[in-house]
């Protein structure tokens, strides 16, 4: 008997409430051991105006080797940012390495968001990104990236039909993830998180509350990743997320806290379970 482990391939950025410092507080409060490995190492994320990071590419590898050798196994694996697409092969390969028979693998593939892709994002970056869906049992992508690895249009406004939804949904899920979320429809004043399983598509919503806010998609993939690793099914893992998010935009909206702070989701944390 052990706790579970998850292993977390992602940025570790010290200020701004995103990524590996959102993923593993959150995974920790489900009474899950987090283990980063390091795309990148950042003093706060691109969204300042000044920021320095440190590429973890050429580093990656030792890293891992390192696990290896102390023969350290995990429960989940969890993708969020890169950098090149070396760390998609490198991530690629890690999975095929310690995936186990009930290892859960969960990729949120951070590309773009609002129709455009992220200035880091190449076509190369996007065509890798299609490869790790392979080795993918979730994928947690907002509209823009769901269009992104289905090589579509993004739709005209952001307006999107349930039908519409369900092929997109259907469509990645040859590709091989069983489980998807398209993440953060917003309808007027409703926010929309499209849940796939088993061929059928439903809703979960919450009221829309503020703007957009930097690491609300890292709570998001740490909370529906430690659920389903906790034995949760997948509709409640999504609308615990959903939930949660919510309560802390809705505080960073009464502390007027900028966007590019992220949320105050440390106020919620013994919430979780």
């Amino acid at each position: 008997m052990r706790q579970k482990r998850v292993a977390l391939i992602n940025d570790i950025t010290g200020f701004g409430r995103c990524s590996v410092t959102v993923e593993l507080p959150i995974l920790s409060a489900l009474k899950i051991q987090a283990s980063p490995l390091p795309t990148a190492i950042l003093s706060v994320h691109t969204g300042f105006p000044h920021y320095f990071m440190d590429d973890y590419t050429d580093r990656m590898k030792e890293y891992i080797k390192s696990w290896r050798a102390n023969h350290i196994e995990f429960d989940g694996i969890t993708t969020g940012f890169f950098g090149s697409k070396e760390q998609i092969d490198i991530a690629i390969d890690f999975i095929r390495e310690f995936r186990k028979k009930d290892t859960l693998v969960v990729v949120d593939p951070v590309m773009g968001d609002n129709g455009r892709r992220y200035a880091s994002y190449t076509e190369e970056m996007c065509k890798e990104m299609q490869k790790l869906l392979a080795h993918a049992d979730v994928i947690l992508p907002n509209l823009t990236e769901a269009a992104e690895l289905l090589g579509e249009a993004y739709p005209k406004g952001g307006e999107v039909s349930k039908d519409k939804l369900l092929d997109m949904a259907e469509k990645l899920s040859l590709k091989g993830p069983q489980k998807i979320v398209i993440t953060g429809l917003r309808d007027n004043d409703t926010i929309n998180n499209f849940v796939y399983e088993n061929g059928e598509g439903a809703f979960i919503s919450t009221k829309a509350v503020g703007g957009d806010r930097s690491g609300a998609g890292d709570a998001f993939s740490a909370i529906v990743t430690g659920s389903l690793i906790n034995g949760e099914n997948f509709k409640s893992s999504v609308k615990k997320a959903a939930d949660f998010i919510n309560k802390a935009v809705v505080l960073a909206e009464n502390l007027n806290l900028p966007w590019n702070y992220g949320l105050p989701f440390e106020e919620y944390l013994t919430e979780l379970r």
